[in-house]
């Protein structure tokens, strides 16, 4: 069939089912994941309730498409029939006893024809083209858009909506008063009576304000006569309250459930409601704007879990500079009473974005959307096949929203169309005449609000330069991505991943798979099995991208080089792995095995398993396309994936800032400077830990030479060697915002961790944050430095004093010794102690105590360093009684003269003495 392309099959014929568990997920319980998607693969249910919601969709779509098809809108009744099409025929896979193919057929016959019409007639105007529109309506258009946010204002009550509604009638009024000058008379009566209603309205607002501002009466308690106070005090001459009050017009009832109330405020730091906030147990992470769609974001910023420290507030504020804007973190309580209506049309006051090379060089001018098309629409219809790339280098940006709007209409669960504002009562983002929106996105580390007007830029044909849905009246394509282009620093995006922007866009948790062959532990047929299922039942949305390739093989396979691919489906069918991409582009298709082209692999069967006919789909190039997995992983090098976090039902976020001067350059040698936590798992599950390193200037991201990791030991403590011993997890260094340490824990007796952000040739300060998901409850906290107390100390082995070690006993007491006397004796005390030497010599010290008194159970005579190291050794010793403890540090071999530095910490007030 010609719109095969179209068609997101389902059938139960795969061979990929097999069990609902992975390595990743190992004791994920079923009951926690996302169910969604009922009749596909992985799914709970059956088709048959499927079935009646997408042909409701079809007769929607359906109903819009002849209805633009009758009033000439050609363009536009193609997009409502491809969509009306496409559910036809999943409403037909859910149930085909619903005979549904003489209206499909006769739908596809339309637009076939359609399409041939409109590219054969002369003149017409391109998709996305601005044809400037009469500006006659504009004033009543922001009138009647101010007078409906005025009444929801009104809805939710109080003071402070009532005055700022009563601002807002009256500029209303002023609109349809000028307005009314340049319309017809009959337009102009309408205008008249409109603007009579919202004065009326504005003054019983004011009226109401006068007597909700009225002073109460004291709430103290009156005393009673038997405290026999005197006739005339003033207890007894009370004037008395009338009992009738005039009534007053107090406005419409207040709703149910206030405008836009979210589901949770989007502040929580944790998933879980225990006290001590560290403690991640309980409840599933919360949608919010922005959050994740399948049951939310996974915890938001602040609040549930407990408050933010003043270093993670300092850390938020920092990183809110982006590309020297401002981007604040989103309080769901306050920023969903964003102000947009406007008197005037909205113009951002940070300008307009700044322009890529080649969009300067086709500019014609900014325009908006009413100058586009006579009936802008925020959506329509969300589709990723109507989601087409122009000259931004975005692709990965153009193939995330594909993929979400993709999940968005298969699983009915709001992805993206809850990240743009303003909305309406349902939720749904309506048209600003005033043109002014909000977008919310997770930015270096949380939910960020975006402030943004809807100019456009076009050139001289009035197409637009900017992506933009295939439906004209449609924005949300174009507006969205301008609001990730002015976060990022404008339209010369100098381009990303999918795993960065479709966090951005959703919250959900990125990953990165190669799948080159040649790749170390990589198993296609593992990673394709753990896609298939996991994508089938909403837990994961994925992009595919390519490398470096030579111009002539990608001309021959129809691809093109470092570009991203959204992955539509994914199926396995009569043995043959399969995966459906599409190109953001819009056209341009891969040309080898399964491609339209091949005449040898698409056999009969197979293209009605697929409703593929090669034939036909030969006539449209919308840029999808199927491709067999041998072929994905040869000419494309990694997959990048993003989690629901809905899988996970505990969560937890922390933030940190790991100063440049804090340790080493590189921590190959000594670890304890860099920032570690206490990981501490209760019971059996999978434990995944994301950092994400800010990133504030446009030059950073194009360039990122930060290369972060996650490091895992056992046993809670903090860490000073990196391989003594080794990680339980090593982490691979590399330069991106984001990296996931996934962990399954399945040893009850050891279920305590240390986790270690690393990077590789520290240069710069870096601020970050650790965003834990587990299926198991689990605490994670900032492991604490007790020792409030430091001694450094320059000295030297020279001469008589370089003794060596205790095997050459005639010189060794000659080395350095210098004595600490702990002076709290009332509780055990902890004890550090740091030496570095030159790293051609091994080094090492010895501490031997003098004198105990006072409480404390590690009492010793003599503790040694451990093994001679190159350069650098450290003792931490806890619980030590307060007293006198001799140090003597010493090289391996006698007569190995040097400097040394010797740091003493300790968590009470000590004296330390050089004694030799």
């Amino acid at each position: 069939m010609f719109w095969s392309d179209y068609n997101r099959l389902y059938p139960g014929d795969s061979g990929a089912s097999g069990s609902q568990m992975d390595d990743d997920f190992v004791y994920v319980d079923s009951a926690s994941s996302a169910s969604g998607g009922q009749g596909y693969p992985g799914g709970s249910g059956g088709g048959r309730g499927r079935d009646e919601e997408l042909l409701r969709d079809a007769y929607d779509f359906a109903l819009k498409a002849t209805e633009q098809d009758s009033l000439g809108q050609y363009r536009t009744a193609m997009f409502y029939y491809v969509e009306a099409i496409q559910a036809m025929y999943n409403a037909h896979l859910a149930n085909p006893t619903k005979g549904l193919s003489g209206k499909y057929a006769e739908y596809v016959t339309r637009v076939k024809a359609l399409k041939n019409m409109v590219n054969n007639t002369a003149g017409s105007s391109h998709v996305g083209a601005a044809s400037v529109q009469p500006g006659v309506s504009a004033e009543a258009e922001r009138a009647n858009f101010l007078i409906r946010q005025a009444f929801e204002l009104e809805e939710e009550g109080g003071k402070e909506g009532d005055d700022e509604a009563a601002g807002l009638y009256l500029n209303a009024a002023e609109l349809c008063i000028k307005a009314s000058k340049t319309s017809t008379p009959d337009q102009k009566a309408k205008l008249s009576r409109l603007a009579k209603q919202a004065l009326d309205r504005a003054e019983a607002l004011k009226k109401k304000s006068i007597t909700q501002s009225l002073p109460s009466p004291p709430r103290n308690q009156l005393p009673s006569k038997n405290q026999n106070l005197p006739d005339d005090s003033p207890i007894f001459n009370l004037p008395e309250i009338p009992r009738d009050l005039p009534s007053l017009d107090t406005g419409p009832p207040s709703p149910a459930t206030g405008k836009n109330t979210p589901k949770e405020n989007g502040r929580g730091r944790s998933t879980s409601g225990s006290a001590g906030g560290s403690t991640a147990s309980g409840g599933g992470g919360g949608g919010g704007g922005g959050g994740g769609g399948g049951g939310g974001g996974g915890g938001g910023n602040s609040g549930g879990g407990g408050k933010y420290t003043p270093e993670e507030i300092a850390v938020l504020r920092k990183t809110s500079d982006i590309n020297g804007r401002a981007y604040l973190p989103f309080m769901s309580q306050a920023d969903l009473k964003e102000r947009f209506a406007y008197p005037v049309p909205f113009t951002d006051k940070d300008g307009k974005l700044v322009l890529c090379t080649k969009q300067k060089e086709r500019l014609n001018k900014w325009v908006r959307p009413s100058d586009i098309c006579s009936d802008p629409k925020i959506i329509y219809a969300v589709s990723s096949f109507s989601v087409k790339q122009t000259i931004v280098q975005d692709c990965s940006f153009l193939a995330s929203l594909a993929i979400s709007a993709n999940y968005e209409r298969r699983f009915k669960k709001h992805l993206l169309t809850n990240i743009i504002y303003p909305q309406d009562r349902s939720h749904k983002p309506i048209y600003n005449p005033c043109g002014k929106y909000m977008a919310i996105l997770w930015i270096n580390g949380v939910k960020r609000k975006v402030i943004f007007d809807d100019y456009l830029p076009v050139d001289k044909h009035g197409d637009l330069l900017c992506s933009f849905s295939s439906n004209r009246n449609e924005f949300w394509v174009s507006l969205l991505e301008k609001a990730y282009m002015k976060v990022m620093g404008g339209y010369d995006f100098p381009g990303s991943n999918s795993n960065i922007d479709l966090h951005a866009l959703t919250g959900w948790i990125p990953e990165r798979v190669a799948i080159r062959q040649n790749t170390p532990g990589f198993d296609a047929d593992k990673v394709f099995k753990k896609l298939y299922e996991r994508f089938h039942r909403g837990e994961v949305l994925a992009t595919v991208a390519t490398g470096m390739l030579p111009e002539a093989d990608a001309d021959r396979a129809g691809l093109v080089p470092t570009h991203a691919y959204a992955m539509l489906d994914i199926r396995e069918i009569q043995g043959k792995k399969l995966l459906q991409l599409k190109n953001p582009w819009s056209h341009l298709r891969w040309k080898g095995r399964f491609s339209e082209e091949d005449t040898t692999n698409w056999t009969p069967e197979l293209q009605k398993a697929l409703n593929f006919d090669p034939k036909n789909a030969q006539e449209f190039d919308n840029g999808v396309f199927w491709i067999d997995l041998a072929s994905l992983c040869n000419f494309f090098d990694v997959i990048y994936m993003n989690w629901n976090p809905s899988l996970f039902p505990r969560s937890y976020v922390m933030h940190g800032m790991w100063s440049a001067a804090e340790g080493p350059k590189k921590d190959n040698i000594n670890i304890g400077n860099n920032p570690q936590y206490r990981l501490e798992v209760k019971g059996l599950g999978a434990v995944w830990i994301l950092l994400t390193r800010h990133i504030t200037d446009k030059d950073d991201f194009a360039d990122n030479k930060e290369f972060i990791t996650l490091l895992v030991y056992k046993g809670g403590k903090k860490v000073y060697y990196p391989n003594d011993p080794g990680p339980f997890m090593d982490g691979t260094r590399i330069n991106s915002p984001h990296y996931l340490c996934k962990m399954i824990v399945n040893d009850k007796s050891s279920n305590i961790y240390t986790i270690i952000v690393s990077q590789f040739e520290k240069n710069n300060s870096i601020h970050y944050t650790l965003r834990a998901y587990s299926t198991c409850e689990f605490k994670l906290s900032k492991i604490v430095d007790p020792y409030k107390h430091t001694k450094n100390f320059t000295g030297e082995w020279k001469g008589k004093t370089a003794g060596g070690c205790a095997n050459n006993r005639e010189t060794y007491i000659n080395n350095p010794i210098y004595q600490v006397c702990l002076q709290d004796n009332s509780r055990g005390n902890s004890l550090l102690i740091d030496l570095k030497g030159p790293k051609t010599y091994h080094v090492g010290f010895e501490v031997i105590c003098v004198s105990s008194e006072g409480k404390g159970s590690a009492q010793f005579e003599k503790k040694m360093s451990g093994d001679y190291r190159h350069g650098f050794t450290i003792l931490e010793l806890e619980d030590v009684p307060g007293g006198v403890y001799n140090i003597r540090p010493t090289t391996f071999s006698q007569g190995q003269e040097s400097p040394f530095f010797l740091t003493i910490s300790s968590s009470c007030a000590m004296k330390v003495v050089h004694l030799q």
